[in-house]
């Protein structure tokens, strides 16, 4: 199969051509791997220079968002020569609007796959959200990083074709690692139990829960550390007992992941949380590192088997119990842990059969 991959240059602040990661690569890498013909068109939102290379076996387009619609003409331009089989959008709504509207033009099939609710980044853009409903509704496949997302895609699309394919973390670096060693080169204490979190700091994640539930198990575990990583905002600072160490590079985290006793995934019980299937929590499991996540939809599907992980939704004393009990158990056994080329397969999968139900 030819497809082409519609894609922001920069998903979660981070640029694909200069450092590839996470679903929006090894999904398409793998697929490579499989034998089909891939293509990206990035949208570079900094309006850098544009970009027409092949790597590791796929060819990645870069184009710049311009008054004079570079973007849109590169794609009008790469559909009409290449004629992929399918358009995929993905990593916001722009993109699938585009996949499925193309595709429709030119007589190809579209995908529109997601790993986060995009309808609750921007509620206020209901223009916007109403052209991704209609793509959602039309689209020839929808694919979504778990079952509650998939269902809230779903509808309107009348039993049309669509598919659960999930996050996992990648491949080079998470996985279990010398605690002692992890914590000499993050320069953290070699002796103390460590809870940590790592993202965000803005109060819209809840992430005073945690610091809440941490004050409180104080009281039963004087010596627990806290370590934050991520970025700050000053509508939530970092308390001063925490240990913050701002940004790390990405080569650094599976060392802070390897460093913690506990780590917790915090998230409110929103549109945006219910949805959210964080790649932190993926990485952790496979490091073997002990987690408590906020209770939604979505981590109750990653830790099925794992209930014992979940807290309740802004209940510090129910986030302080989990971490208090995680802290005196044994490693977790998590089980059935995803990867990418499991994913890739699902996703290749479900591109056979929707063009076999299609045709």
């Amino acid at each position: 199969m030819k497809l082409l991959f519609l894609s922001k240059r920069r998903p979660m602040g981070r640029d694909l051509l200069a450092n590839p990661y996470g679903r929006f690569y090894y999904l398409p890498s793998c697929l490579a791997e499989r034998g089909h013909e891939i293509h990206h068109l990035l949208l570079d939102y900094r309006n850098g220079e544009a970009v027409d290379i092949e790597r590791n076996g796929m060819r990645w387009m870069s184009e710049p968002l311009t008054l004079s619609g570079g973007y849109l003409k590169k794609l009008q331009s790469v559909v009409r020569a290449v004629r992929p089989d399918w358009i995929i959008g993905c990593s916001d709504t722009y993109f699938g609007i585009l996949a499925q509207h193309y595709a429709c033009k030119h007589g190809m099939r579209s995908c529109i796959d997601a790993y986060d609710n995009y309808e609750s980044y921007m509620p206020w853009m209901l223009p916007l959200h109403m052209l991704w409903r209609r793509a959602l509704a039309r689209a020839d496949l929808i694919t979504a990083a778990g079952p509650g997302l998939l269902a809230y895609m779903s509808a309107g699309r009348a039993g049309k074709p669509a598919a659960v394919v999930p996050m996992a973390a990648d491949p080079v670096g998470f996985v279990p690692l010398d605690r002692t060693e992890c914590r000499r080169k993050l320069g953290l204490p070699g002796s103390r139990q460590l809870v940590g979190y790592c993202g965000s700091l803005h109060r819209s994640r809840g992430v005073k829960v945690l610091f809440d539930a941490y004050e409180m198990l104080l009281q039963q575990h004087p010596d627990v550390g806290l370590v934050l990583s991520g970025r700050q905002w000053k509508n939530q600072p970092a308390p001063g007992y925490a240990t913050s160490l701002g940004y790390i590079e990405d080569e650094l985290m599976p060392h802070l992941l390897n460093s913690m006793n506990v780590l917790t995934i915090i998230n409110r019980a929103s549109r945006f949380g219910n949805h959210s299937h964080p790649v932190k929590l993926y990485e952790a499991m496979r490091c073997g590192v002990p987690v408590v996540a906020t209770r939604t939809p979505a981590t109750e599907w990653i830790l099925a088997d794992n209930q014992e992980c979940l807290a309740d939704p802004g209940d510090p004393q129910d986030l302080c119990r989990r971490l208090a009990a995680s802290l005196e158990a044994s490693a977790p056994v998590y089980k059935g842990i995803t990867d990418w080329q499991g994913s890739a397969c699902s996703f290749e999968q479900a591109l056979l059969e929707a063009e076999t139900k299609g045709s």
